[in-house]
């Protein structure tokens, strides 16, 4: 330890400067040197300190490297804020108040790195960086998405123990432009290394491996103690085969005045004869291992790389990868972790992409900065297409900073940066220069750089593509909008003016119970030419894991995750406020296709349905039809198994042999059972698995359930029976021994997450929904039949209501009707509920399941037989609301562990949900923590439901899907088991 001043790394206050970026940082580059490096990963000693000119105290604690102090028992929490920064200064300037951590440790340095080359690498840190060694100023960083190195060859001495202190500031200029829609942390976020290398080292390796065969590798070899010496040289090896030298490359560089002797030059050559191509569905990798040599043969140093060969080009309005336009069925991903905030392990983000691929994603976009490296090692080798996004994001100053030449250099420098550290994975087809930061003049540049650097592969930034999606002259290649109308997308693509691919970066927002309409956007896309799809926002919820009884972060030693969705008994899943602080942006924190814990939410069975690469076209001539929906593989990776739902003979299965389709063909293939005679609805289901271990998935894995319907259900009849009394109270309120509250009206659910940010649930609010005064106008009895009329008095009008209960044979015949006036024209549901007595704790059902659907949202629902214990039907997004419905359900029971219980029979299809929670229930809290489940069921069953939508950042639902004005009537029977 020293107590010596940070000077002279202070005095140049970087936290504040905008030009002070990178006092003596090695230049980034694509080298790999994990092999032979000191990880110095683990507990540091530490202090958090006020503001950066504090010096540190006598007492220390301990912090864990990579890690942010913000869940590591700090009283700096997580804070989030979407769009406003945590500040008020304008930029560049910083708050005065600036926590400011310091780590420090001991670092034992080899003695076999005696004459070596020393770099300390920081994978990164939040916000500004700064190194000390033995006391003595190394250097300054920021960028908190990059790795920053620096030279320690002058400092540390081999076989020796040196003193490594990492200053982290919180706050800087570059804060400004790191304004993303996440948590603000601080901290050392991803892992440190020492390496050494010889003072003649690989500068940098650039490979260009095309889809023909054709193999490029240039080389810059630098030495560490000046001008090269005479005679080095570089060879190359690709999985054994030795590349070649490219003379007309050397020769011209040995003519060309500008070679410099502090910086040299190579190019490997080579081609493969039937190569195997890389893409996304076909993720065929190569090792190449370049080595550079002295003049004596003897190897000064080695870098190796997975490679992959193929070819991104714009060919008019399409993104061709390796000649074939593809569909992107991306999603946007932070690096994230309930636990460890911005740092994920190698393990934790292999599993996001076995995730993502199980469910038919094929792209990601990294939002909104370079994530971690290994994450793009994995996509490279499990198949994604990535589109990289630069550490820019200005969303509160947006307008001024875009054109600001105080920021000219940050923009540039970070495009640059992470252009040169990922610049030889096959999985990046797409540079981005960030996110939300207006367009300028800042962009313009630092687009220049990355065309000049890398003209194979296309530029994206949605700031430039808003200012027209056809205008060639902006710094986008791609028209890459935000949540624009789906209309709007087929309208251009029609409109004959098109000149650029469109493929949203974002179009569907994952909030709570949301990305309504996805199955209607994919029917378009792939029915439009000129759209290639888009990013779902996001992957995760960003939830924190929290204690309870002291509402603090319950960090690395915190209780497991469950993987249910759940946060662990006495926790609870915390977003924006929960740390209390007054400005936050709440639960908008919470907008992934998957829980904190990763466990997916029902949308990721929607999307693995909509991205199936194997379906049903159609039901034809005592056969179907199926096709091949995939870009590069045909189906021999994969297994079927026939299933046939009969809604009154249970299910029948057969194996299934997939025909031999390439990509886009179709074949028919005959039924694999013969139909009964009996004249039910019938359901032909193709449950297709991986037919051998994949990277990604075991063998047997479900990767689609296409499903076709074979016959409609008869309308049912049923015989009353006068000699049966219905019994209803003195308010018409039917009496039933296992309803604990008789069926009402019910016009509202617990608002969505896009209910309340779309402005809809205020309209139910001012309306009255959630409790309108019923009104009885009149009670009609006569023998086996009670017919009741009352009125629901809302502020927008009144809503009369009928009940017909008829006896008939086998039990209650409930028939209603609900006329909704003018005023009432986007309604959440028009229906029943009732309550049903305790015990009834298994829902078996006929209809779409086994996970929640709704109207707009039902495609990944296969109809079938399916079963489910009451208590796991709800879906606990994070901010309580409306949820666990299921579409399409025909019939249903509730049953005890005895068999008693009651059955339900609909008239035809209709939206039910069977929970533990009323709808005042769920709106009534913030937390699952917080809610007490009802011994009973609370059972809706919906004559018209509203669709789910995606209002709470994007469009809201179709029209299609909105609950008309008018005249609804439904009807069901109740029997008892």
């Amino acid at each position: 330890m020293t107590d010596a001043p940070l000077d002279p790394l202070l005095a140049l206050r970087p936290w504040e400067a905008p030009e002070v970026t990178s006092w003596r940082r090695l230049p980034m580059n694509a080298v790999d040197r994990r092999s032979g490096a000191v990880c110095l990963d683990g507990d540091w000693r530490f202090q958090l300190l006020p503001a950066p000119d504090a010096r540190p105290g006598e007492v220390w604690s301990s912090s864990y490297v990579p890690g942010v102090w913000t869940v590591q028992g700090t009283d700096d929490l997580p804070r989030y804020l979407n769009v406003r920064m945590p500040f008020a200064e304008f930029p560049p300037d910083v708050p005065a108040a600036n926590p400011t951590g310091v780590y420090e440790r001991a670092v034992d340095v080899p003695a076999e790195w005696t004459g070596r080359r020393i770099v300390l690498q920081v994978g990164a840190a939040e916000s500004v960086l700064l190194v000390h060694v033995d006391g003595r100023p190394v250097g300054v960083s920021k960028d908190s998405h990059l790795a920053a190195e620096f030279d320690l060859t002058g400092h540390v001495r081999p076989g020796e123990r040196a003193t490594v202190r990492l200053t982290v500031v919180k706050w800087s200029d570059a804060s400004h432009i790191e304004d993303q829609d996440q948590w603000w942390h601080g901290g050392v976020t991803r892992s440190v290394l020492l390496y050494a290398t010889d003072p003649l080292h690989l500068a940098d390796v650039t490979v260009r491996a095309r889809y023909d065969g054709d193999l490029r590798v240039d080389c810059l070899v630098r030495d560490a103690g000046g001008a090269l010496p005479e005679g080095w040289y570089v060879t190359g090896e690709l999985d054994g085969q030795l590349l070649r030298q490219d003379a007309e490359f050397d020769r011209a560089n040995a003519e060309d005045e500008r070679v410099s002797a502090f910086l040299g030059e190579a190019r490997l050559r080579h081609t493969v004869p039937d190569v195997r191509a890389w893409t996304a569905e076909t993720p065929e990798l190569y090792g190449l291992t370049v080595r550079l040599h002295r003049a004596d043969g003897t190897v000064a140093d080695t870098s190796r790389h997975r490679i992959g060969f193929r070819d991104v080009e714009i060919a008019g309005r399409d993104l061709l990868v390796n000649g074939e336009r593809v569909f992107i069925r991306g999603v946007n991903r932070h690096d994230f972790h309930p636990l460890t905030g911005r740092t994920v392990s190698y393990d934790d983000m292999r599993a996001d992409l076995v995730l993502l691929k199980r469910f038919g994603f094929n792209a990601i976009r990294t939002a909104h900065y370079p994530n971690d490296p290994a994450l793009y090692d994995l996509a490279d080798e499990l198949g994604f297409y990535v589109v990289d996004e630069a550490d820019i994001e200005s969303h509160d100053h947006a307008h001024e900073i875009a054109d600001d030449p105080r920021y000219l250099g940050a923009f540039v420098d970070r495009v640059a940066r992470m252009v040169l550290r990922d610049k030889n994975h096959p999985s990046i087809i797409i540079w981005s220069l960030g996110n939300e930061s207006d367009y300028g003049a800042n962009h313009d540049a630092a687009a220049g750089w990355v065309r000049r650097h890398d003209p194979t592969r296309p530029v994206q930034y949605e700031g430039a593509a808003k200012r027209g999606w056809a205008d060639p002259d902006l710094a986008s290649d791609i028209a890459c909008p935000m949540y624009a109308p789906l209309q709007e997308c087929i309208a251009h693509a029609m409109s004959g003016t098109q000149t650029k691919p469109l493929i949203q970066c974002e179009y569907s927002h994952a909030m709570g119970n949301s990305n309504g309409t996805l199955a209607d956007h994919w029917e378009a896309i792939e029915a439009t030419p000129g759209l290639q799809g888009g990013f779902i926002w996001e992957f995760w919820d960003h939830g924190i894991l929290q204690r309870v009884n002291d509402g603090r972060p319950a960090g690395r030693g915190g209780a497991g995750l469950y993987g249910n969705g759940v946060a662990a008994p006495g926790h609870r899943w915390a977003y924006g406020g929960d740390f209390g602080e007054t400005d936050h942006d709440g639960a908008f924190i919470a907008d992934g296709v998957v829980f904190p814990d990763r466990t997916p939410k029902p949308v990721m069975f929607e999307h693995r349905e909509i991205a199936a690469p194997v379906r049903i076209e159609c039901f034809r001539h005592e056969g179907v039809v199926l096709s091949n929906h995939q870009h590069f593989r045909g189906l021999d990776w994969l297994s079927g198994e026939w299933e046939l739902s009969l809604a009154d003979g249970g299910t029948l299965t057969g194996p299934a042999e997939l025909p031999d389709l390439r990509p886009g063909e179709t074949a028919a293939v005959p039924l694999p059972f013969e139909l009964p005679e009996d004249g039910g609805e019938a359901w032909l289901t193709l449950r297709v698995t991986t037919a051998r271990d994949e990277p990604w998935a075991p063998r047997g894995t479900v990767v689609c359930l296409p499903q076709v319907r074979l016959r409609a259900a008869p309308q049912p009849a049923y015989a009353p029976v006068a000699n049966r009394p219905v019994e209803v109270d003195e308010d018409g309120l039917l009496v039933h021994p296992l309803l604990t509250a008789a069926p009402t009206l019910s016009l509202w659910r617990a608002p969505t997450d896009n209910d309340e940010l779309g402005g809809t649930a205020a309209r139910w609010r001012d309306w009255g929904l959630e409790a309108p005064a019923r009104k009885v106008v009149a009670v009609r009895r006569d023998p086996g039949r009670v017919a009741v009329v009352a009125d629901y008095l809302c502020e927008g009008g009144t809503v009369r209501h009928e009940q017909v209960f008829t006896s008939v044979e086998g039990g209650l015949l409930v028939e209603e009707c609900a006329e909704l006036p003018e005023a009432l024209d986007d309604v959440a549901r028009v229906g029943s509920v009732f309550e049903t007595v305790a015990g009834l704790n298994l829902w078996e059902w006929f209809g779409q399941g086994p996970w929640e659907s709704y109207p707009d949202r039902a495609a990944g629902a296969p109809v079938g037989h399916h079963a489910l214990p009451v208590d796991e039907l709800f879906t606990p997004y994070l901010r309580p609301q409306e949820s666990g419905g299921r579409h399409g359900v025909r019939r249903f029971t509730l049953s005890a562990p005895d068999a008693t219980g009651l059955a339900v029979r609909l008239d035809r299809p209709r939206q039910v949900s069977v929970t533990r929670h009323r709808g005042a229930d769920l709106a009534a809290v913030a937390h699952h923590d917080e809610l007490v489940p009802r011994a009973g069921c609370v059972v809706h069953i919906d004559a018209a439901h509203r669709g789910l939508g995606t209002a709470s950042c994007g469009p809201d639902t179709f029209a299609s899907y909105l609950v008309p004005v008018g005249v609804h009537r439904w009807s069901w029977t109740l029997r008892v088991l």
